[in-house]
């Protein structure tokens, strides 16, 4: 094999990768149009920064109750939430795009998206393979983020994603309680994580996660995607541009991509490493640079 032949087989995970975050934040945007039509914001006021501590409340307590979980070894409860979760934010993001066809709005597209919902869930559960997982990855993450990135606006989402980097690199550096999460709910096979194979003879089905065993495909958990959209969102909802191009959110989407290099990098040298605190920079840095720009204000 010649070494332009090796590079390229090196950088197809790193492109593969960047390709779904880029998939997941087009998404957000396509779902936010029609969610905030239905008023689906989960909050009354989304300018309000007390709406960004609630949501890393909620995140703590749910880290907890996992933790909890894997110690008293019954991972059933944490696959029943899940799942519940899963088959909720499936609804909606069915819901929402169905909903963009007049001739199936109201009661079609309800009921339409109560059975596509159930029927992704029940074919994740029989057949959790690599693509199943990553499919319905993509809509779980591009639709939890339009519907959190359209209930905050720019600044909550701002200093949220500023304390959830600050968190997760204390809970993967100091505490490692992130790492001790992880590993426990791998196995699972759920949609809480993109995979990218490392050779096409790959089958997520039969990995074991044994501790010690070298991994045959690399992972990307389901937050690193959908913490950064939540601001290419926000600014699409809560800065109007005058039409062509909205700097803030090209802004935001290229510094994601710009903050996955830079974790890419230090990914591959070998140790795990805290995804947020290069995603979030970066779409942050990214964002007000198309500010400055656009001569947008965020107020």
């Amino acid at each position: 094999m010649s070494s332009s032949e090796r590079s390229i087989t090196d950088y197809l995970p790193f492109l593969s990768m960047a390709g779904l975050l880029l998939i997941v934040q087009i998404l957000a945007l396509i779902l936010s149009s029609p969610m905030e039509v239905s008023g689906m914001q989960a909050f009354e006021d989304p300018t309000q920064v007390s709406n960004s501590i609630y949501y890393i409340g909620l995140i703590l307590v749910f880290t907890l109750f996992v933790l909890i979980a894997i110690k008293k070894e019954m991972k059933w409860v944490i696959s029943l939430l899940i799942y519940f979760a899963i088959i909720s934010t499936l609804y909606y993001v069915f819901l929402s795009l169905l909903n963009l066809f007049p001739s199936l709005y109201g009661s079609p597209a309800t009921i339409a998206s109560i059975l596509i919902s159930s029927g992704v869930t029940v074919v994740l559960y029989k057949y959790p393979e690599w693509y199943v997982v990553d499919l319905v990855g993509i809509c779980i993450a591009g639709g939890v983020s339009a519907l959190m990135g359209i209930s905050l606006s720019v600044i909550p989402v701002v200093v949220l994603l500023v304390l959830l980097a600050i968190y997760d690199a204390i809970s993967v550096y100091k505490t490692k309680h992130m790492i001790t999460m992880a590993e426990g709910i791998m196995d699972l096979k759920l949609p809480i994580l993109f995979v990218i194979p490392k050779h096409l003879h790959y089958s997520f089905l039969h990995e074991s996660f044994k501790a010690g065993e070298k991994r045959e495909a690399y992972f990307m958990g389901l937050g690193d995607a959908v913490m950064p959209t939540l601001l290419v969102v926000s600014a699409s909802a809560f800065m109007h541009s005058d039409g062509g191009i909205s700097y803030p959110v090209l802004g935001a989407m290229l510094g994601t991509l710009a903050g996955y290099a830079v974790l890419y990098i230090l990914v591959m040298k070998g140790k795990p490493q805290a995804g947020l605190p290069f995603l979030n920079s970066g779409v942050i840095l990214g964002f007000f640079i198309g500010v400055l720009l656009s001569g947008a204000s965020i107020t």
